[in-house]
């Protein structure tokens, strides 16, 4: 017999039993030894003081368990098969190539950065030395930006692809089967970048083809037929179709095509600063608790949302027990992104705070540059984050309640961001479209959770990479509606928010480029 059951445990019953499979057994009257479970969901509820788990299990009585997964990642030898072009090897290039071999096409990959191993000198690079190489970063290489995050999988694209075959495949490739269960699952920092490796060699091991430090330079058309691409400024290679896969902050492909003449749409965005409270304040607040957490529980997350001024102010890529890290692409500005460890054990806590930036009716003052009005005024705040900062990759800060306050910080807390802080007026510095709705909804996010309104937390600028402020058009075929051949695809084309929804893209991309191959 199986049976389908939800099973609300609290904390104290969980950390008194055996395991769920116990507790499962005695809420059913049944031998321990009678039983099989698969755990299909579990989710946490803090809500209130007692806290709970809720548990979607499939139980199996006197039954044996099927095996785990119900895909089988058949990828074809394609050493001989048409070649499929794709330019960038971030989530959405990665899907777009194991799509590629699976349905029996050739993937050459074209990845402007380092693999992950030698990624990581420049890493160290920018953390230590404050030096950034344009074209290896946090954002550039072997497996684009979500290498070095915590590969939140979170999406709300439930209508784009198969979500669980994503899930499916990072599992084939190393991720912990943790991910399949978890209602918020991650993967993190220290576990990605072997995944990323994993994937290239099934790539390459199948007759695809992967090629690091080779950047995309120009795109040869004519008669609105893309008909070669340009690497590194002198190799030329003939190509029927290709997949733009290059990530939201490759700057250089948007100015290309402008220059090009080829269609762009500006897009809107949000932008805003890092805020890093110590990890144990937001347990508190979440958990109701003082002193340390339970050790059943993983470091508190939380989620923010307010109206102000006619603009959405919310929490962005929430990381507990995560970092601060630098994510300039370009020597002359500060970009800050956070993410977390698999364990999401570091003392701090940190979220992205952004304003919504409604790119038609905001950016008047920029309207000179076009399609391109939105990138522009993202590089100019960057800029003057870096100027803020002392023109190195220390980053501008204040404490959460100076900021709001509009006080000079004389002196800022810890921080988890190697390259520094230095005490800047964001207040006054931010443009009033950004800085008075942060004001406001800090304030406001105090009354919603109480202690996250503290002196102990810093806010850190700026948080500016969310998504891109350019979006490449195509049409029902996800072919550029004015050139053949070409295919933007993910958070570069304005197709996708996160790990997720870029592989559900990159798959649906590839098979479009496949089937007008067929055609």
């Amino acid at each position: 017999m199986i049976r389908e059951i939800q099973l609300r445990v609290s904390l104290e019953e969980e950390a008194q039993s055996s395991g769920i499979k116990a507790i499962t057994a005695k809420r059913l009257g049944l031998l321990e030894s009678n039983i099989k479970i698969k755990v299909k969901r579990k989710s946490i509820d803090a809500r209130k003081p007692t806290i709970y788990f809720n548990y979607k299990l499939e139980v199996y009585i006197n039954e044996p368990m099927p095996k785990t997964s119900t895909y089988d990642f058949r990828y074809k030898d394609v050493s001989n098969a048409k070649p499929v072009h794709i330019i960038g090897f971030g989530p959405a290039g990665m899907w777009a190539a194991l799509r590629c071999l699976e349905l029996g096409f050739k993937p050459v990959v074209f990845e402007r950065g380092k693999n992950v191993k030698d990624r990581r000198r420049d890493l160290k690079a920018i953390n230590q030395d404050h030096f950034v190489n344009k074209e290896s970063n946090y954002c550039f290489g072997e497996g684009g930006a979500g290498t070095y995050s915590d590969g939140k999988l979170y999406t709300r694209s439930l209508k784009r692809g198969d979500v669980r075959r994503v899930f499916e495949s990072l599992v084939y490739h190393g991720a912990s089967e943790e991910i399949l269960v978890d209602a918020h699952p991650h993967i993190g920092t220290n576990k990605l970048p072997k995944i990323v490796q994993n994937i290239r060699e099934t790539i390459i091991n199948h007759g695809g083809e992967v090629h690091f430090n080779t950047k995309v330079t120009d795109l040869i058309i004519k008669d609105n037929i893309l008909k070669s691409i340009i690497l590194n400024d002198n190799k030329s290679v003939n190509s029927q179709r290709v997949i733009l896969a290059t990530g939201h902050s490759a700057r250089d492909i948007f100015y290309l095509l402008q220059k090009k003449n080829i269609a762009l749409k500006a897009k809107s965005f949000a932008m805003g600063v890092r805020v890093e409270h110590p990890q144990h304040i937001i347990d508190a607040i979440q958990y109701h608790c003082k002193g340390e957490r339970n050790e059943l529980l993983p470091a508190a997350s939380y989620s923010l949302v307010h109206q102000t001024k006619g603009k959405g102010v919310y929490s962005f890529c929430m990381c507990p027990g995560g970092f601060i890290v630098p994510a300039a692409t370009a020597p002359d500005e500060v970009v800050v992104n956070g993410m977390s460890p698999s364990k999401r054990n570091n003392l701090y806590a940190n979220s992205g705070i952004v304003v919504e930036i409604d790119v038609h009716k905001d950016l008047h003052k920029f309207e000179a540059h076009g399609e391109l009005r939105g990138l522009v005024y993202q590089k100019n705040l960057e800029h003057l984050s870096f100027t803020s900062g002392g023109r190195t990759q220390s980053a501008p800060s204040q404490r959460l309640t100076d900021f709001v306050e509009g006080k000079i910080s004389n002196t800022l807390n810890p921080t988890s961001y190697q390259p520094g802080l230095k005490s800047a007026p964001l207040h006054s510095l931010l443009p009033k479209l950004i800085g008075s709705r942060l004001r406001a909804g800090f304030a406001e996010f105090g009354k919603k959770m109480k202690g996250f309104y503290t002196s102990e937390a810093n806010i850190v600028g700026v948080e500016s990479r969310t998504s891109s402020p350019v979006s490449i058009p195509r049409n029902e075929k996800l072919e550029h509606p004015e050139i053949k051949g070409l295919y933007p695809c993910g958070e570069g084309g304005g197709y996708a928010g996160g790990i997720v929804s870029a592989a559900m893209d990159g798959e649906r991309c590839a098979e479009a480029a496949i089937e007008c191959y067929n055609n």
